[in-house]
């Protein structure tokens, strides 16, 4: 493989870390082998860090490839509580609200998740790297703020129901660019007339990369002696 030329390579990205390590970690390792100071390494779409999963990197002249790859269809499997909100829709921040889930039925989360197919308005959350006048919107929410993002269109080709096992529900989700996968939990929980956040997000799969295609960052420095 020519990394320099430009190369696409899968990592399963691990919990807890944030897309940026993982390309400061095959940077390091890329800038070993060929004794480049600086390579030139990106990543094709951010996964946040409490998820794991799919994450492309792009090396050399393989960056330009960048947004082409984050128009790709992805594909997630999420496990989401009911019942709860918090502020950032998954588990960075603790529970600020419950409601009631007794009510919740198999049949009645099936039949909500079908509303969610489709072109779909989506307000992204404010604990997210969208920008607002120019600053980080995780950046206004650490500072207290409380604006609300602008919706934004969306597409969801498909949503299945795994496992429900009330009040927490497991859901294969695949879908087009831009789609929040917290902001798709927190608007289910909604539609069920409770509250809903994430508790496990895996990127299974960008375009034809799929999970058993990815490298493991245990495996990569041996991997990367084998090319």
């Amino acid at each position: 493989m020519d990394f320099i030329a430009g190369e696409i390579i899968p990592i399963n990205k691990p919990y807890t870390w944030t897309s940026f390590q993982i390309v400061n970690k095959v940077r390091y390792h890329l800038s070993r082998k060929y004794g480049i100071k600086r390579f030139k390494v990106g990543h094709a779409g951010t996964l946040d860090p409490l998820a794991s999963g799919v994450l492309l990197l792009c090396t050399g002249k393989a960056t330009k490839r960048i947004e082409e790859l984050q128009s790709h269809t992805k594909e997630y499997e999420a496990e989401i509580m009911l019942g709860a909100t918090t502020p950032s829709f998954d588990m960075e921040h603790p529970v600020d609200a419950t409601y009631p889930y007794e009510h919740i039925t198999r049949e009645m989360v099936e039949e909500t998740l079908k509303q969610f197919v489709g072109e779909i308005a989506q307000r992204p959350p404010l604990f997210s790297a969208c920008k607002v006048d120019g600053k980080r919107a995780y950046d206004l929410a650490r500072g207290g703020s409380d604006m609300q993002l602008a919706t934004k269109q969306i597409r969801i080709d498909s949503i299945e129901l795994l496992e429900c096992e009330l009040p927490k529900i497991r859901i294969r989700v695949v879908c087009g660019k831009g789609t929040y996968i917290r902001s798709l939990a927190r608007d289910i929980g909604t539609a069920l007339g409770s509250g809903g956040y994430l508790t496990d997000l895996v990127r299974t799969r960008i375009g034809d990369y799929k999970l058993s295609d990815c490298i493991t960052l245990e495996s990569f420095q041996e991997w990367l002696l084998q090319q």
